[in-house]
């Protein structure tokens, strides 16, 4: 047998990403609350114009996903010049590493930030330098003294996932001042639209003036379209010329365009997706509190539930797939201790009460 290529050094250290589980043995339809969906789905509009699309399937889709730059652009007031679309914005994480990382650069992220811009970077053989998050939440001080003379990009999730913290306008104001002009900050702003918090705030305007940041959104959380992986980030316009020489021509698909146009326009669905986070995330973490569970504060579409130790965790998240709930255990975070738990639709948040008083009172 013919040798095959050798990975690139250090390919094979990386572990892959797990995503949220999905079925339960012997449950014909579980609760799953284990992936930050939007659990009321998408919305009428978003599933028509994607109905619509199928007679287009055949056609590959436009390079530069010109109906949906135009929309976003309208919709947040952006340059539509200054946009990269892409499979989620996990590939603009992506993009971003492979067009200005190199072996022996790094990036800087908090101790729990999402594990998207690890695997990418160290694909692109840099190292990664986490900043401690004692409290949970990356600050300013702690990232700014994680960052090199090789540090090329440094990642903030405001707010951030799976902790739920969220950084102030301040802060990130502060972080962008104390980084120099040629490394890049890159804003994941995935859970904006659930934010009610008044001292956050999104930083287009920032990107907008400035010449290293970089903020990001995705059309799966608030939108409900997780499923047709689309996703945006509004860069410099050098930025967003240089990733568009590597970014493959048909990276967004036909329905996906469509559907997240559609979605863009739907204001009753977004508000009533918004209304259902703002009504159960605090009774969620109320009743969490109440059965003596620690649950920290959260400004997404989901709670970080932190037990005493490992074993009651783990117990906890057996108890729940036993009642037909998934959730998300977080060790690959380096959080073995705590379970996300996906703010549900009524019926499901109700059912997650139920079965933690009863793991509590057992």
């Amino acid at each position: 047998m013919t040798d095959l290529p050798t990975p690139k050094p250090g390919i094979l250290d990386i572990a892959p990403y797990v995503g949220g589980k999905s079925k339960i043995d012997g449950v014909a339809e579980p609760m799953k609350l284990s992936s930050n969906e939007n659990m009321l789905g998408a919305g009428e509009k978003a599933r028509a114009a994607y109905e619509a699309a199928i007679r287009n399937i055949h056609i590959y889709p436009d390079g530069r996903a010109t109906k949906l730059r135009a929309a976003v652009a309208e919709h947040h007031g952006l340059e539509a010049e200054r946009l990269i679309f892409g499979n989620g914005s996990d590939e603009v994480f992506a993009l971003l590493n492979q067009t200005y990382l190199t072996p022996g650069d790094d990036i800087v992220t908090g101790q729990y930030g999402f594990l998207a811009y690890r695997i990418s970077a160290k694909a692109n053989q840099a190292d990664v330098r986490l900043a401690p998050e004692p409290q949970f939440k990356a600050t300013p001080e702690a990232l700014l003294e994680q960052v090199t003379d090789r540090t090329k990009i440094v990642y903030v999730s405001s707010p951030s996932n799976p902790t739920g913290s969220y950084n102030t306008a301040d802060e990130i104001r502060r972080l962008h001042e104390g980084l120099r002009p040629d490394v890049l900050l890159v804003i994941d702003e995935a859970y904006a639209e659930y934010v009610t918090e008044p001292d956050w705030e999104t930083s287009f305007e920032l990107a907008r003036t400035s010449d290293n940041v970089v903020v990001t959104r995705t059309f799966s959380k608030i939108h409900g379209l997780g499923g047709l992986r689309i996703g945006f980030g509004y860069a410099p316009l050098k930025v967003a010329e240089a990733v568009d020489r590597i970014r493959l021509p048909f990276n967004v698909s036909v329905p996906g365009i469509e559907a997240a146009v559609a979605a863009l326009g739907d204001v009753a669905h977004q508000k009533a997706s918004r209304e259902l986070i703002q009504t159960w995330r605090p009774r969620l973490t109320q009743a969490l509190r109440g059965f003596g569970f620690d649950v920290l504060p959260s400004a997404g579409n989901f709670v970080l539930v932190r037990f005493r130790d490992v074993e009651t965790c783990q117990a906890a998240n057996d108890w729940l797939n036993r009642k037909g709930i998934i959730v998300r255990p977080v060790g690959g975070y380096g959080l073995p201790e705590c379970l996300r738990i996906t703010v549900g639709t009524d019926d499901q948040n109700r059912a997650v009460i139920d079965a933690m008083s009863e793991f509590a009172a057992r």
